[in-house]
């Protein structure tokens, strides 16, 4: 490994995270098709997929941790590896989600994802998937603050898929368990869109060494910035 310089290893490991992070994305777009079509045969893949992306992630942590040992980086270097080791992670955690979606796929269909617009919610999450990522590419704080502030706008879904979900579970002849399964697809996309905040902020400290994620009130505090 020493042969070759620390930057093509950085390069490689972070193309490496890139390509993780396509299929991921894909694998929870196929999630919730799958709902909506009830094709199993789909779901079946986004499990089979959801395998081997926890495998490359183990794999990619491995490569990573093996770098810090040999190279023994340090300043800009050593945030980039720890950077990609924790995206690498929230990656993994997101694979799990479209998991989540297909095994509530039997309590739903077309017309519930059309009348809680699952579909435009999942647009939204996953967008700031591909931006966080981007963010990381290209060492580009504003996108990464861009992010941020999109956050909001999942939790306003969420929250109003909350509010429509209350307000039929008080209606006679309610079907409680496909509005519980609603309520549950809705918090794994907002969760979604959390680990694309997460990300998002560890490209905030790769580019300022600054540190943010650990105090919630200055995430919050962040975020209130964000939006002024």
């Amino acid at each position: 490994m020493s042969e070759r310089p620390v930057h093509e290893y950085i390069k490689e490991l972070s193309e490496v995270l890139v390509q993780l992070s396509e299929k991921v994305l894909q694998n929870f777009y196929d999630a919730l098709q799958a709902v909506r079509v009830q094709d199993v045969q789909l779901a079946m893949k986004v499990r089979k997929v959801d395998d081997e992306v926890n495998v490359a992630e183990v794999r990619l942590e491995e490569q990573c941790l093996a770098f810090l040992a040999l190279q023994q980086p340090v300043a800009r270097d050593l945030r980039t590896m720890v950077t990609i080791i924790k995206i690498n992670d929230d990656l993994e955690r997101i694979g799990d989600l479209a998991v989540h979606i297909i095994e509530r796929m039997s309590e739903l269909g077309a017309d519930v994802m059309d009348n809680y617009e699952f579909d435009r919610m999942g647009d939204v999450a996953g967008e700031m998937v591909r931006k966080s990522i981007r963010a990381f590419v290209g060492n580009d704080q504003h996108l990464a603050d861009e992010v941020c502030r999109s956050d909001e706008q999942v939790d306003s879904m969420h929250r109003l898929v909350f509010k429509k979900v209350a307000e039929a579970m008080k209606k006679e002849g309610s079907k409680t368990e496909q509005l519980l399964a609603v309520l549950s697809v809705s918090r794994y996309i907002e969760r979604m869109a959390d680990h694309a905040t997460r990300i998002a902020l560890e490209v905030i400290y790769l580019v300022t060494g600054e540190i943010v994620r650990h105090s919630e009130d200055n995430f919050e505090k962040l975020v209130q910035s964000l939006r002024d």
